[in-house]
């Protein structure tokens, strides 16, 4: 039977008809197994244009299959090359390839030649194509002497490279001595010749290095030539002795460096003509010089250029189209224009093809008697030549086969025997080339076999193609058909498609699908069968999306990617950035599913794609994040319709970086007067692209420019050209124009100058004017330089004048300024304040009244009055030592003070002097007053010392303070029992000359609190306080040691303590055996004290505040060990009353502020909690 082709997939009929494939004919893929004889195939060949690099073993590869194993043999040049004859060729056992060994002996030029391979075997022989062997090739440059190249500015050039000729043809490149490569532009570039092209020369195109490199890629090996110099002068340096020796036409090219039309400098002519080979790159070039640097554009004539396959290479110089077919033949036209002209040059292109297969012979299995047909079908321009071979033979002398009939491109072949098995060779050729295939015709009979392995499990996600495989071969081609599970019947359903190679396709796949499907094969040699299983999975599914992003530079941002997956696929998750992997950096964090990117930067914005992978789908989703930024900084600074007072500032804004531009701010630098300090101009805004500026005379400006959008500020554009406006006279005067004396006897003139953009002009000077103001004298005036300051001698003291600055420079005045007073120099007041008074408001105010001295007197301006006070004596001890002099200023004109901070019951001194700006006139005559008494300070110390059963003895010291003389002292004191109550107060009076005194009758082993302060007429001082015990009765505490110690006691004690543990092990059992417990009740019957609300009448609970005073010291706040208690540091201190030195007062110089010492609660009469008490008290309780 013959195997014929079917179409590439058949849908099966809805009918009864049994779900069948008939395939009449093997097609490419289906091969034939190893295990089965065949002709040998070509696997592997050489190119056909193989280059060698001389420097190493020639390895010419042949690799083919077949059954029996094929033989090999090779011709050289078309006659046998036997390799057993040349000891540096072996051949690879099994295989023909070739290796000559021409690295321990041989050249590589003994071996170049035309190669092909034949393998044979005992059913045909396939040839290879003819492999030609070339050694690559890398001679070097022939030397030459080149002179240094001088032309003039402007000319055009062409610096010719010229390399040697290579296999296969060199890379060329330009560089210097340093290896770098030469800049390239519009103006300067490499031609595809390697040459290179200047369209017109600069003066820094100047230079001694312009090398040609030429790169052998095959060796790897780089060839140098030797350097040109080039030297660019304009007309100008050319002196006389070059001018009377050389002509124009002597120079290299004697164009004009004059402003010219374009002309080319490759190609010529105004036409030309490209061969190219189908499916090469077609590459035209056009270059041309000019002055301005000219522009190329392209066109086809007769048609357009291919979008997608046309590139501009080199500055537009070179078209290229890839991939180029018979089509792109035509006229195509290159364009040179500059402001000058222009002109064009037209290349016709021919589009020839090497031969190309349009259908290639593919191998035949036949069975015996079968008809079959081997086609071989090309083209190319010119239309290739067909011939056919026979087992390497021509077929016009190949063994005759009646079976086989030649019809142009096709064999046709009948009622084949199994002597017609044979390898039949094709050759397509034209001038451009040729093309070889082999296919054999292989008749054989054999049943059928499945190829694909049995039990084949395949898994496929729901919804989508399910394709069953069932490779096959048998000869005759067997039928095909399907069947679903162990009882089905063959497939009928018209949702199953069958592929002509035995493949089942269900094109939906259900979850219904899953199951075992079997393949049986049937010819009319016998049937084959084959069992697969498919499952059906649950696609992969991304539930929560990645989400547009947009962030700040420097932030962190993230994206959630959650994925739902078949539970017997484990997917892998990954991220993907602009559709490439995540940067390397360490900034980038992914977890189970979130991508995590910190400190964000601007090369970070882009599309972020999560992909979830699994062995059978995959899915992804995308989220754009986009980076903001400030504004890049604008460029292209451009400034026009410049004016004396006026410019255009116009700039192109820079990139918003996704934000955008708000405003523009421009600034200015005066480089003639302040270089490199950059001043505000003025703001515009962001939608703005010009700015008309208004400018100062004589100021060499140069503006930039910085964008700002709601992000922040762009860095500064850079800065514009220069523009120097004209001189003119200053349009202000200096400002902060005083006239103050130094000197009883002169008047000192001051003034802020104008800076230097101000000046408006050169040669900026002063005109000083002053004159008396009460006078009827004229001004006086003097011209000074750029200073600040001028100084007018012999002035009479403090009177007031009229003084002038004005500007000028070399181009005039600035407008007359306005006259603003000063005064000469002060002197010291001459007269004291009189009818100074003392009212003592109480013992430590007194306010001060004063009557004003005269204005005269005071010969300078008025600071106001100061008041020196100090203590002169005690009232009780006369204190001869002197005491510091303390001081208050009053402002202005008062005439009235108050004096805070003074000492009770002292005897003070003061006098009151006037203050002007040169210092104090002379003082008052002195006024003596005294301080009333004042309540006393608190006792310098307390001790309790020698405690008893029943009594504490107290010693004090006096107050350092008394203010007043001490009347008596006040002792309080009440016990502290066991629960930190207090008890009774007891109050006690003690004389004032008293510093020790005994308590008795006290209660033992007690704590007390002591409460004890001074007093004097005035009222009661600062109290202090102790506390401290009484000593413990022996006996006492012999019987409370004894109690902890009995036997009975300590027994008792353990009882208790077994009886506690016994009842927690019962209550752990009934927990665990799941009985209730009942925790409600319990916590009912003993609720938490804590939480209890407390109860007035309740003597543990019940509320209780008090100063801090009033209880019982504190842990880390008790007394010192010595048990004393230093007074608190209470001293009054001087309040800033007054201004000036010390202090300040009120408009009415009245007092701000009280005076007052911290002094201690009484303490209460009731009970009081206090802190815990001692352990002797301790013990007493728990008796």
């Amino acid at each position: 039977m013959q195997l014929k082709i079917m179409p590439k997939k058949k849908r099966l009929s809805a009918g009864r008809a049994p779900l069948m494939l008939f395939l009449c004919q093997m097609i490419s893929a289906l091969e034939v197994p190893l295990d089965l004889v065949q002709p040998p195939t070509i696997t592997q060949q050489s190119p056909k244009d193989y280059i060698i690099d001389p420097r190493e073993n020639i390895v010419i590869q042949c690799e083919a299959k077949g059954k029996p194993s094929p033989s090999f043999s090779w011709t050289r040049n078309g006659t046998h090359f036997d390799i057993d004859k040349d000891p540096l060729v072996t051949m690879k056992p099994g295989s023909g390839t070739l290796t000559i060994n021409i690295m321990s002996e041989g050249k590589a030029e003994t071996y170049e030649g035309v190669y092909q391979c034949t393998a044979r075997n005992e059913r045909g022989a396939a040839i290879s194509n003819n492999i030609v062997i070339r050694p690559s090739r890398s001679p070097l440059w022939t030397k030459e002497k080149l002179e240094p190249i001088i032309l003039r500015n402007g000319q055009s050039l062409v610096l010719p490279c010229r390399p040697p000729i290579g296999l296969p043809p060199p890379i060329i490149f330009w560089m210097d001595n340093s290896f770098q490569r030469l800049p390239q532009s519009e103006r300067v570039s490499q031609g595809l010749n390697g040459d290179l092209y200047f369209s017109n020369v600069l003066p820094e195109d100047t230079r001694e290095d312009y090398i040609c490199y030429a790169r052998f890629n095959h060796t790897q090996t780089i060839q140098q030539k030797q350097p040109i110099s080039v030297k660019v002068i304009s007309v100008d340096e050319l002196n006389d002795t070059i001018a009377a020796n050389l002509s124009d036409t002597e120079f290299y090219g004697a164009k004009s460096h004059r402003q010219r039309p374009p002309t080319f400098l490759t190609p010529d002519g105004n036409t030309s003509r490209k061969e190219e080979l189908r499916g090469n790159v077609l590459s035209l070039e056009c270059i041309a010089e000019g002055l301005p640097t000219p522009i190329i554009y392209w066109i086809k004539e007769d048609g357009t250029l291919p979008i997608n396959r046309t590139f501009y290479r080199n500055f537009k110089k070179t078209l290229q189209i890839v991939q180029v077919t018979e089509a792109d033949s035509g006229n195509y036209q290159c364009i040179a224009k500059n402001a000058l002209g222009a002109i064009h040059h037209t290349i016709s292109v021919t589009v020839k093809a090497a031969p190309y297969w349009i259908i290639a012979p593919q191998n035949l299995v036949l069975s015996p008697e079968e008809d079959g047909t081997l086609i071989c079908r090309a083209n190319g321009n010119p239309k290739p030549r067909i011939s056919w071979l026979s087992n390497g033979v021509p077929i016009e002398i190949a063994p005759d086969d009646p079976s086989r009939k030649i019809d142009g491109d096709t064999i046709i072949f009948s009622k084949v025997q199994e002597r017609s098995s044979a390898v039949y060779q094709c050759n397509a050729s034209n001038e451009y080339g040729y093309l070889l295939a082999n296919a054999f015709v292989n008749v054989l009979a054999e049943p059928p076999r499945i190829l694909t392995s049995a039990n084949t499990l395949y898994q496929v996600i729901a919804n989508r193609p399910a394709l069953l495989d069932c490779a096959f071969f048998g000869s005759p081609l067997p039928t095909i058909e399907w069947f679903k599970g162990a009882k089905g019947s063959a497939l009928r359903e018209d949702i199953y498609v069958l592929h002509e190679n035995g493949t089942l396709e269900i094109p939906v796949a259900q979850k219904d699908s899953t199951g075992t499907y079997t393949c049986v094969a049937r010819n009319k040699l016998g049937m084959a069968k084959n069992d697969v299983h498919l499952e059906i999975k649950d696609p992969t599914r991304i539930i929560k999306q990645p989400e547009y992003a947009v962030v700040q530079r420097g932030s962190t941002v993230s994206f959630e990617c959650k994925v739902k997956h078949d539970h017997t696929l484990i997917p892998t998750v990954m991220w993907l950035k602009d559709h490439g992997e995540l940067p390397n950096d360490g900034r980038f964090t992914v977890d189970k599913d979130r991508l995590v990117v910190a400190d964000v930067n601007d090369d970070d914005g882009g599309t972020y794609t999560c992909v979830a992978n699994t062995t059978l789908d995959n899915v992804s989703a995308s989220a754009v994040l986009s980076v903001v930024d400030v504004p890049n900084p604008p460029f292209d600074l451009e400034l026009t319709d410049q004016l004396d007072r006026s410019v255009q500032l116009s700039w192109t804004p820079g990139d918003d970086n996704n934000s955008p531009i708000t405003k523009f701010i421009i600034e200015y630098e005066d480089a003639m007067h302040e270089p490199g300090l950059w001043h505000h101009q003025t703001e515009v805004p962001g939608t703005q692209t010009t700015a008309q500026l208004k400018l100062s005379p004589y100021v060499n400006y140069s503006f930039r420019v910085m964008a700002e959008n709601n992000l922040g500020r762009s860095l500064p554009s850079e800065a514009s050209e220069q523009y120097l406006t004209k001189a003119a006279e200053p349009d202000k005067n200096p400002t902060a124009v005083e006239g103050l004396g130094s000197e009883p006897d002169n008047l000192v003139i001051t003034w802020k100058p104008l800076n230097g953009f101000e000046s408006n002009g050169p040669g900026l000077q002063y005109k000083v004017s002053w004159r008396q103001k009460d006078g009827d004298d004229e001004w006086t005036s003097v011209v000074v330089a750029n200073v600040s300051k001028y100084i007018v001698s012999g002035t009479p003291t403090f009177v007031p004048y009229l003084i002038k600055v004005q500007a000028l420079n070399d181009a005039g005045f600035a407008p007359e300024p306005a006259a603003v007073m000063g005064h000469s120099g002060e002197d010291l007041p001459m007269v004291a304040p009189g009818n100074v008074r003392v009212n003592v408001v109480n013992s430590t105010l007194a306010e001060v009244h004063w009557d004003p001295v005269p204005l005269k007197s005071i010969r300078g301006h008025l600071q106001g009055y100061r008041i020196y006070y100090w203590k002169a004596q005690s009232s009780l001890t006369r204190n001869r030592r002197h005491i510091e002099k303390k001081i208050l200023t009053f402002q202005g004109s008062k005439t009235h003070g108050m004096l805070p901070g003074l000492e009770p019951f002292s005897h003070y001194t003061l006098n009151v002097r006037v203050v002007n700006g040169k210092g104090e006139g002379p003082a008052s005559p002195d006024k003596v007053f005294n301080t009333p008494e004042g309540v006393p300070s608190a006792p310098s110390s307390l001790k309790i010392v020698n405690p008893t059963l029943d009594s504490l003895t107290l010693e004090w010291e006096p107050p350092s303070h008394p203010n007043g003389i001490l009347t008596e002292y006040t002792l309080k004191y009440q016990p502290i029992n066991s629960t930190h109550e207090l008890g009774p107060l007891v109050d006690l009076k003690i004389p004032a000359n008293k510093t020790r005194w005994i308590l008795k009758n006290l209660n033992f082993s007690t704590r007390y609190k002591f409460y004890f302060y001074a007093q004097t007429a005035a009222g009661s001082g600062i109290q202090i306080t102790e506390e401290a015990i009484t000593t413990v009765d022996e006996a006492m505490a012999s019987r409370q040691v004894d109690i902890a110690t009995q036997g009975w006691f300590i027994g008792l004690m353990c009882a208790v303590a077994l009886l506690i543990l016994i009842l927690l092990i019962v209550c752990f059992i009934r927990r665990n055996k799941g009985g209730k417990y009942p925790v409600k009740e319990k916590e009912d019957a003993h609720a938490d004290p804590e939480i209890q609300p407390m109860k007035e009448d309740d003597g543990t609970f019940g509320e209780y505040s008090d100063a801090e005073d009033h209880k019982p010291l504190k842990k880390g706040s008790r007394t010192p060990s010595d048990r004393t208690v230093k007074k608190e540091d209470s001293d009054d201190s001087l309040v800033d009353y007054g201004e000036g030195v010390n202090g300040q007062f009120n408009e009415d110089g009245s007092f701000i502020g009280q005076y007052s010492g911290k002094k201690e609660k009484e303490p209460a009469e009731g009970n009081e909690s206090s802190e815990a008490p001692s352990p002797v008290n301790a013990m007493n309780s728990f008796v």
